[in-house]
């Protein structure tokens, strides 16, 4: 074949490889394939039964009410993952500080992990009428709440990650003298991040949970507050679709972090 003949990606161009493609595949098709299962014996069993559709509405009433109800629920998904993401972002980064200064001072240790212990086995139920009180029923408040559910498992797997460098890396660290900061930034921190990655993703599930409840109890806006108004007036087909809406924003907030450590390859030696 003439050189001319050949084609090449022009510059700036992805290139997907066929490898890349079949793991993508194979990583969906799995589920995608239960979730097609399930729903055709779902629709199955509705129609062979003839159950209300207030007790169990078919597949194809929870489509047609999600696509009818279409706008409402984004904006409400908006407003939810708005809500998570800042909840999020913030028990990430306390929860990341916490960690830090956890292994950095056995003092620092012995005082925050028994108040940290105490923030996770408090329900959020009760923490929300003082968070109320103090600042409000908004979205600061509600990104407060899933605050304070977040920063548990941020800080406990990042001190667990921190903590179980193998002695080998800090010590040809130290034998060509580096600086403790050094040591900390470029030792610790890549041997610690996929528990500090394992962290963030079960924090990224909770944010979302926490998210919900929290607009349960103020019944203004999101996807809890339309969970809530839809169930009262028994409108179950809307009820189902708007958690298969925030199933999909829960799993969307778990990917992300999970993408970003597959990005970031931390587990490559070779890098």
């Amino acid at each position: 074949m003439a050189a001319s003949d050949r084609r090449l990606p022009s510059v700036g161009t992805p290139v997907v490889s066929g490898g890349t493609v079949r793991r993508l595949v194979g990583r969906v098709w799995p589920p995608a394939v239960v979730a097609a299962v399930v729903i055709g014996c779902w629709q199955w069993f509705v129609t062979t039964t003839g159950v209300p559709a207030v007790i169990l509405p078919a597949p194809l009433d929870v489509g047609a009410a999600g696509f009818a109800a279409r706008e409402s629920l984004l904006a409400a998904a908006a407003t939810t993952a708005l809500t998570a993401a800042i909840g999020l972002f913030g028990g990430t980064a306390v929860g990341l500080v916490l960690a830090f200064a956890m292994v950095q001072s056995r003092t620092a240790s012995a005082i925050l992990h028994p108040y940290l212990i105490a923030l996770r086995i408090a329900p959020l139920i009760a923490i929300a009428p003082l968070v109320f009180l103090w600042i409000g029923d908004g979205v600061l408040a509600r990104a407060t709440l899933v605050t304070t559910m977040t920063v548990f498992p941020v800080a406990i797997a990042s001190v667990d990650g921190l903590r179980t460098v193998p002695e080998e890396y800090t010590d040809l660290a130290r034998s060509v003298r580096a600086p403790p900061a050094r040591v900390f930034l470029r030792v610790r921190v890549p041997a610690a991040a996929p528990s500090v990655f394992a962290g963030v993703k079960l924090a990224a599930a909770l944010a979302v949970v926490g998210t919900v409840v929290a607009e349960f109890l103020t019944l203004q806006s999101g996807l809890g507050y339309r969970l809530f108004d839809s169930a009262e007036y028994l409108r179950t087909s809307t009820t189902f679709a708007t958690l298969v809406v925030l199933t999909l924003l829960g799993l969307g907030f778990y990917l992300v972090p999970a993408a970003v450590e597959r990005r970031l390859d931390w587990g490559d030696s070779s890098g």
